[in-house]
C-alpha cells in the first residue's frame, strides 16, 4: 500500500496523509465493485503478497469483463 501511496502523492503533489486517503478511496471503491474473490487479492497485492502480482489480477478481471 505504501508504493500505491507513495505513487498517488508523486503523480498528484498532494502530501502523504491526502495521499493515503486518496488511495484508501479508490481501494474501497475497487473492492466494493469487483466480486469479493477479487477484493481480497487486491488486498494481497496491496500488501506485497501473491504469487501473480498485479498481472494475474488485471487477467482476471479483464475474463469478468469478458476481454
Amino acid at each position: 500500500m505504501d508504493e500505491l501511496i507513495q505513487k498517488v502523492a508523486e503523480k498528484t503533489g498532494l502530501p502523504a496523509d491526502g495521499a493515503r486517503k486518496a488511495a484508501d478511496a479508490v481501494v474501497g471503491f475497487l473492492k466494493e465493485k469487483l466480486p469479493a474473490g477479487l477484493g481480497g487479492q487486491i488486498d494481497q497485492l496491496l500488501a506485497g503478497g501473491g504469487s501473480g502480482g498485479l498481472g494475474d489480477l488485471a487477467k482476471k478481471v479483464g475474463g469478468l469483463l469478458g476481454k
